[in-house]
């Protein structure tokens, strides 16, 4: 069966907290919609505030290869005649050939809220209805509130859907705006609408009682063709429905056509770009188009997944664009360590007691507070040491490192001492910068930079420090988890001990130490054993 999606996240998405697009951003969002094969685009409010005016005139230039931009508003005011709403005619005006209004399904907020009596409130809907079909509109009628106000009252709400539908609205959806009702509910509700309405119905949840995504492939299976919902659950309070899981859902587990097996490849790329432009981090977590998805770390699960993916996958990772990944950690098998080295051709050149010695190693150091799936850089050193046993390019001496403040204008200065061994002898620097790593960081390209010019080229990019056992406060073992760049790549290290001074050095030095035997050995296929570690966005 074909189900039509209305995404809106530029819209309902941007009522969730920390969400927030510029004008440029939701053109962009909205074009790659497009091109997912979204069939409705709701771009925002256009009588509510200049950004959405904005959005809608630049809209109009841009070509539109499949959605249909929607502009959403509300029923006209009680007060006017619906020509000459403020409300209703912004919404005309904004050119779309899709509208959406809501308009109140339940007679607490007919009373309450609009303050009219129910006849008057019906009237409301069919005029703004009417108007907008009358200038040649599609128009989408979401009943707000429709499940709490068919509890109260189901003949109230049932009469609302009749005004919207004889005044000729294509779809009647209805909406769990409070995000209250469960999934059995729910279904026996949109079952006997569907006994009383033909034409096209949708579904409209909210995510309050962590439900959303049920209650829409519940709805779907009820008689629903039409559903609303976020890219990546973004929405007010705990959000909307999340639009990535529902259309998987429909399309894998379900068999219905939603945006199409070639495009569901592209889910998510899409969930990702929308995450970057809301500058919010995708839930590694999300089902589908995570980063964790479909990744593996017990070291019975790696196994079985070695023999047969399906064994702990839903579906195939590829399907959604997503991708399989195998993490290293202290709950490791060796499938996982296998599989790393196997996937890109390199188990050969560890014996099985070479590969044992690092699981092992990868065991101790997680046990020590170490994370190494989100240091990938760590994790490669560990590889490349396996592979090169007794490889030592220096060896450190000793480091020391002090902070003094100048009285008068309470600056800050460090001072470090840096003392190497290298295979030309031993080598001292001393440098001052704005803080102790940043000291120990000049200390050491210095010593190295005569032998090892190169490493000019490694910068750190971000420094992330996290207390393990707060219980001991300021005595507590600490985690530095470091990023670098050298223009062509970007990986971390991870440097754990109770002095932030020596965790930070750690992680530094194994930086440096990575460089130098990527130097030495350029084996791409080593690179790509980790790559899973740093894949993301």
């Amino acid at each position: 069966m074909r189900i039509f999606t209305l995404d809106t996240t530029l819209r309902d998405g941007t009522q969730g907290e920390a969400v927030s697009f510029s004008v440029d951003d939701k053109l962009a969002i909205a074009q790659k919609l497009d091109e997912l094969g979204i069939d409705y685009i709701e771009g925002g409010w256009p009588g509510s505030n200049p950004k959405d005016k904005d959005f809608f005139e630049r809209a109009r230039s841009l070509s539109w290869k499949h959605a249909k931009l929607t502009a959403f508003g509300s029923t006209r005011f009680a007060k006017n005649p619906v020509h000459l709403d403020r409300n209703v005619l912004a919404l005309v005006e904004a050119g779309t050939p899709a509208i959406s209004i809501f308009g109140k399904s339940w007679d607490l907020h007919t009373s309450r809220a609009l303050g009219i009596s129910q006849e008057e409130n019906l009237k409301l809907i069919s005029e703004t209805v009417r108007h907008l079909k009358d200038h040649g509109k599609e128009v989408i009628y979401d009943a707000e509130h429709f499940f709490d106000g068919y509890q109260a009252n189901p003949d109230f709400a049932l009469r609302t859907l009749e005004a919207a539908h004889q005044a000729g609205a294509d779809v009647l959806c209805l909406c769990d705006t409070n995000g209250g009702t469960l999934t059995g509910r729910l279904v026996e509700i949109v079952a006997e609408v569907r006994r009383r309405f033909d034409g096209v119905l949708g579904i409209h949840p909210h995510n309050d009682s962590d439900v959303a995504v049920a209650n829409a492939v519940a709805a779907v299976e009820a008689g629903c063709t039409h559903v609303q919902g976020c890219f990546n659950g973004y929405g007010e309070r705990c959000g909307n429905a999340n639009l990535c899981s529902i259309i998987a859902n429909l399309e894998l587990k379900l068999g219905h056509t939603v945006i199409g097996p070639e495009k569901l490849y592209g889910l998510s790329n899409v969930a990702r770009y929308i995450s970057e432009l809301a500058n919010l981090p995708l839930r590694n977590d999300q089902p589908y188009v995570g980063k964790s998805a479909f990744a593996h770390k017990g070291g019975v699960h790696v196994s079985a997944v070695l023999k047969d993916s399906s064994t702990y996958e839903h579906v195939k990772p590829e399907l959604v664009g997503n991708r399989q990944r195998v993490l290293v950690s202290d709950l490791s098998g060796r499938g996982n360590i296998l599989y790393k080295l196997k996937q890109h051709g390199i188990s050969d050149r560890l014996s099985e007691e070479a590969r044992r010695e690092l699981l092992e190693r990868i065991k101790q150091m997680e046990y020590q507070g170490f994370e190494l799936e989100a240091a990938e850089g760590t994790f490669e050193l560990l590889v490349r040491d396996a592979l090169n046993p007794g490889l030592q390019f220096f060896t450190v001496e000793s480091y020391e490192v002090s902070t003094r403040m100048t009285s008068g204008n309470g600056e800050t200065r460090s001072t470090a001492t840096v003392t190497l061994e290298t295979k030309d002898g031993v080598h001292s620097a001393t440098a001052s910068a704005h803080g102790p790593v940043h000291a120990l960081d000049l200390c050491l390209r210095r010593c190295l930079s005569p032998l090892y010019p190169e490493i000019a080229n490694v910068r750190l990019t971000d420094y992330k420090v996290r207390v393990l056992e707060p219980r001991r406060g300021t005595a507590a073992k600490v985690r530095v988890h470091v990023e670098w760049s050298d223009h062509r790549r970007s990986w971390a290290t991870v440097g754990v001990s109770d002095n932030v001074i020596e965790a930070s050095w750690s992680a530094l030095v194994d930086a440096i130490r990575l460089e130098l035997m990527r130097l030495m050995e350029r084996d791409d296929s080593i690179e790509r054993a980790v790559e899973d570690y740093c894949w993301g966005v």
